[in-house]
């Protein structure tokens, strides 16, 4: 069975699949310092963040007004995910192609009918275990580490396993405190989980990947931008590194700052939409 290629940087490169990976990149002293920092930072976060006020970003507190149709509005988020896939022929994610995988169409027409039944909202406990079985189908196809890239979209599935929207109210629901605490652990696990898996499947075990997206799309090397000489590979490591910080506390039972991280991540994921591959200002670097 023809295997899949392996998201976002692999988004904008030509035949991800063709660069070899490279262990001894993450292996090395700089990157193992980088790590270590990182997730020493992030356990120290979570000692004093716990003792932080809530929310911890004062300016998004008339936000959680919405928090009863949370479930409703990621359903929506993940059914036009879904939606957007199958018509683009892809399985979970825009690099993963069902073109010449066999039974692709079919695969495809099955994800399009789950991305419908999200948005409608009716009956979605279901619709999240079937959801659930596209993960061991992209381990299959791909391989595990493809499913774990895409964890993320799974754990919405999770969520909404766990915390379905409700029958009346547009989806409104008011969930007891522990089964919210329990679908939010779950989402943020897979969210951490597929951070993770990619600074390392794009990154730290895969620098000429990670060269090559830089090359292309040098507008992305933020320090060279500010003037900042630090180099490809330094550049690299850090953006390997910041994913770690930012993975560590949706991974952790208790929360400490999923706002200010999901801050700090909006404006680069927005960023790094594959239907902006060809686009001029991000392939000019800055003199």
């Amino acid at each position: 069975m023809p295997s899949l290629p392996l998201a976002h940087e692999k988004w904008f490169v030509d035949d991800p699949g063709s660069f070899d990976g490279d262990w001894g990149f993450a292996s090395a002293a700089p990157s193992l310092i980088l790590i270590g920092a990182v997730v020493a930072a992030a356990l120290a976060w979570h000692l004093v963040g716990g003792r932080l006020p809530r929310p911890e970003l004062r300016f998004l507190e008339p936000l959680g007004r919405l928090a009863p149709w949370i479930p409703r509005l990621l359903a929506i988020h993940l059914g036009v995910s879904l939606l957007s896939l199958a018509v683009a022929n892809a399985y979970l994610a825009p690099n993963l192609s069902l073109d010449d995988v066999p039974g692709g169409a079919a695969i495809a027409f099955a994800e399009g009918l789950l991305g419908v039944w999200f948005v409608t909202g009716a009956w979605l406990r279901p619709a999240g275990l079937v959801t659930l079985l596209l993960g061991p189908l992209a381990a299959l196809l791909a391989g595990p580490v493809a499913m774990l890239e895409a964890i993320d979209l799974l754990g919405i599935a999770l969520f909404l396993v766990v915390l379905p929207p409700g029958r009346d109210r547009y989806g409104a629901v008011e969930p007891s405190p522990e089964v919210a605490a329990l679908a939010i652990f779950a989402l943020r696990v897979c969210v951490g989980l597929a951070l993770m898996v990619l600074a390392f499947s794009e990154k730290f075990a895969n620098p000429a990947l990670a060269r090559e997206f830089i090359g292309n799309y040098p507008a992305f090397d933020l320090f060279h931008t500010l003037g900042i000489p630090l180099g490809d590979d330094a550049f690299i490591r850090l953006a390997g590194a910041a994913p770690h910080r930012l993975a560590a506390d949706p991974g952790l039972a208790r929360h400490t700052s999923p706002r200010l991280g999901c801050s700090i991540c909006a404006p680069f994921q927005a960023g790094l939409r594959p239907e902006w591959r060809d686009s001029t200002w991000l392939s000019t670097r800055p003199s």
